[in-house]
């Protein structure tokens, strides 16, 4: 299929979309899990896809949290706030579960967890409202503002970040975007954040998790990690995360059909949000044969159309 342009690319007041797109918006879906103790990275190194055990200061790290057959359970941004005490930033509605489970290794680990959203504000920072002094590489970060500043990966050429703070913080200042624009900017970057309706659905590299700096292959053993190293040496990765676009409204865990296969869907919708202008975005997984030309289709086979939109980022595979 080739890939078609992004539509849409000014706003209603006829500025151009990236121009329309600064400020900043709470962060309200996600929470906080935090690690303390001398052993919270060495435990946390032992349970995710990344390596926290030389996890420094000045970056963060994407991560998954996998089941024994290799399949995603949450998936975070980690990063520290000092050597022996971590954060985890992650889906609010999958929080529980994963603090419970992540528990239950702890065994006598020199660590404890905890559910810390309560005591943290997150704010996400889009186009000027991102500070110069933030280096340019996704996954780096600063001390800023009384808070962490993440850099993370770009929406639709709009610049992003997120802001975690504790609760007490003065909130940053700068326009306030909705919700919806957010979200919609995290669609646009091609990085899913999973979330309870599609828990367990997909291995690290079909949301591409390792072309985004979310996977290390050098580390040693986690759960699941014979499956994910295995999907990435041995054969052909059968599906990757794309972006699509279409008119009719999407949702999490929509399925998605090809016109040559309409019997049974080639993909799933991973998150979607609207378009700030009209119609909506979405990341989906799906076969990687699908991608490769003919029509895309939303909930059914005669469902709404969709279009396929390059990826902002090169996969690992393709390096």
């Amino acid at each position: 299929m080739a890939h078609d342009a992004p539509r849409m690319t000014t706003s209603p007041t006829g500025l151009p979309l990236a121009a329309a797109l600064n400020g900043v918006a709470p962060l309200l879906h996600l929470g906080v899990i935090r690690a303390q103790g001398e052993e919270a990275a060495k435990f946390l190194h032992g349970q995710l896809t990344n390596d926290f055990s030389l996890l420094g200061l000045s970056e963060a790290r994407l991560a998954g949290f996998c089941s024994a057959k290799g399949r995603l359970l949450a998936s975070f941004i980690g990063f520290k706030l000092a050597h022996d005490d971590i954060l985890l930033v992650c889906s609010a509605d999958l929080l529980p579960a994963t603090l419970k489970r992540l528990s239950m290794f702890l065994l006598r680990a020199k660590a404890k967890l905890s559910d810390a959203s309560a005591g943290f504000q997150l704010w996400g920072l889009a186009g000027d409202a991102v500070p110069a002094a933030l280096p340019a590489a996704p996954w780096s970060k600063l001390d800023a503002d009384g808070g962490q500043m993440v850099r993370l990966y770009p929406g639709a050429g709009v610049d992003r970040a997120m802001w975690v703070a504790p609760v007490d913080a003065p909130a940053p200042g700068g326009e306030r975007l909705a919700d919806a624009q957010w979200r919609w900017l995290e669609v646009m970057s091609g990085v899913a954040t999973l979330s309870q309706p599609v828990v367990e659905a997909f291995v690290p590299q079909m949301l591409n998790l390792e072309s985004v700096g979310g996977v290390n292959f050098k580390k040693g053993c986690y759960p699941g990690q014979e499956v994910v190293a295995r999907s990435q040496f041995r054969g052909t990765l059968k599906r990757r995360a794309y972006v699509v676009q279409g008119d009719a409204a999407m949702t999490t865990g929509q399925e998605i059909f090809h016109v040559n296969d309409p019997s049974q869907p080639c993909g799933t919708v991973v998150e979607a949000a609207p378009h700030p202008e009209a119609g909506w975005s979405a990341i989906v997984s799906m076969q990687t044969s699908a991608a490769g030309g003919g029509r895309l289709h939303l909930a059914a086979a005669d469902g709404p159309g969709l279009s396929l939109l390059p990826l902002p980022y090169p996969l690992l595979a393709d390096i």
